[in-house]
């Protein structure tokens, strides 16, 4: 059996094949630590230029205005390669060329914190963990320490057409605070009154699962984010009997990518949307949909009494690593992302990141009102919704299990027994994850 670290390799050189490299101006080697003229320079590793990256730039200027000795340079690559970058740096010993700053997504920050003690910088005398919403601190932390600055909220909401609903009989409190069951039952009512999907969905892509278990407070693996738990796990049964509802009521539209996925609503074929808040921008793209949409809590489980209409799906937080110019680079970010209202406010308005520093959420950005939504103060509603996302560890191996949960569920899908299903995907985790 291989070791943990070259699977974890092994994995990302997969994954590098799905995205590229930036064709950055200042893709350089890592400038760390002081310049020659005795000023500091940060370098920042993120992707996403039109979110993450932006936000970070907004960041590098309030923090300019009092800090001008600090030189802060953003590079911008896919995930992907951050990932691969990170894992070939950090496992080679040779940090020459790392960043100071690097954005890692939550389902995959307690892999590095784990498998490369030490490599990272410690925050907590920097920040307070409590500053944040609680469900953010599970992942950016490891054995009471704190090593992340939390960033956005991956906060779900069920985005709803208000002209379907009320098609077919239902107003937006019918479906407010529901749980899945009834869901399924207003789409269909949607469809025979409407001829529309109440949503879309990807066989291979889990997320769905994935913000119904942790609306339970429960996750792929135990408390310790080590361990597999699947075969005994009364959550994930619960939501896989679910989702097998949903995929046979004739309500679902199948799609198979990205595109197919932003074109089910944007073309008005499907009445909902359940995901992540980050979905907003995309649902705006289609002007012609102006009111037409209102956002309402996540449905929960119906079987499981710990599942609340509130869950999660993504999000990301900065890491400082443990490299010279360590200093001067968490000083950034606590000075930043750690503590500046005013930054989350213009980040909520320019950008439409809704970060999960609670103090932001008192601010005029979050208090505003949407015309596209009717007027809903859609932000200030995510972010009540942030403090109430049950907190779980993520753990180590959230996409290895997926690997192997997707095509059981498919087999569960076709007929076979939940129970077997479930204890074949727990001896599969249990052989592949030592």
């Amino acid at each position: 059996m291989k070791k943990l670290m070259f699977i974890m390799i092994a994995a990302v050189l997969v994954l590098t094949a799905c995205g590229s490299k930036s064709n950055n101006a200042n893709d350089t080697a890592g400038n760390n630590g002081n310049t020659a003229g005795g000023s500091k320079e940060v370098t920042v590793w993120a992707w996403d230029p039109n979110f993450n990256i932006a936000a970070m730039k907004l960041a590098k200027d309030a923090y300019a205005t009092e800090n001008p000795d600090v030189k802060v340079n953003i590079i911008e690559y896919a995930q992907a390669d951050i990932i691969q970058k990170l894992n070939t740096g950090l496992n080679s010993g040779t940090t020459s060329g790392l960043p100071n700053v690097v954005l890692i997504e939550d389902y995959r920050a307690q892999s590095f914190l784990k498998a490369y003690p030490d490599s990272f910088y410690k925050m907590s005398d920097l920040i307070k963990s409590s500053d944040f919403a609680d469900y953010k601190i599970a992942s950016t932390s490891l054995d009471g320490v704190q090593y992340g600055v939390p960033f956005d909220s991956g906060v779900t909401g069920l985005y709803v057409r208000t002209d379907y609903l009320k098609d077919a009989g239902y107003s937006v409190a019918d479906i407010t605070n529901v749980d899945w069951d009834k869901f399924i039952e207003i789409g269909k009512a949607v469809k025979a009154k409407t001829g529309k999907f109440m949503l879309t969905q990807d066989p291979n892509d889990l997320g769905l699962i994935r913000m119904m278990i942790q609306s339970a407070g429960s996750w792929y693996l135990k408390s310790d984010g080590t361990t597999p738990d699947l075969k005994d796990n009364a959550a994930l049964k619960d939501a896989l009997t679910t989702y097998k509802k949903l995929m046979t009521a004739d309500i679902v539209k199948v799609t198979s990518d990205w595109s197919q996925f932003l074109a089910g609503f944007n073309s008005g074929d499907v009445a909902s949307v359940p995901t992540g808040n980050w979905i907003s921008p995309s649902v705006k793209a289609e002007a012609s949909q102006s009111g037409k949409w209102a956002v309402v809590p996540m449905p929960k489980l119906k079987n499981t009494a710990s599942s609340v209409n509130a869950s999660n799906l993504g999000g990301s937080s900065w890491y400082v690593l443990n490299i010279d110019g360590k200093e001067a680079a968490a000083e950034f970010l606590a000075k930043t992302m750690g503590s500046d209202v005013e930054l989350y406010q213009k980040m909520v308005k320019q950008i439409g990141v809704i970060g999960t520093l609670k103090t932001a959420a008192e601010g005029e950005a979050y208090k505003a009102a949407d015309e596209f939504f009717g007027g809903q103060k859609t932000v200030a509603d995510f972010a009540a919704w942030t403090q109430k996302i049950p907190q779980v560890n993520y753990g180590m191996h959230t996409y290895a299990i997926e690997d192997i949960l997707v095509p059981e569920v498919q087999n569960y899908m076709s007929g076979s027994d939940l129970d077997k299903v479930l204890a074949n995907a727990q001896s599969q985790a249990e052989s592949q994850l030592k």
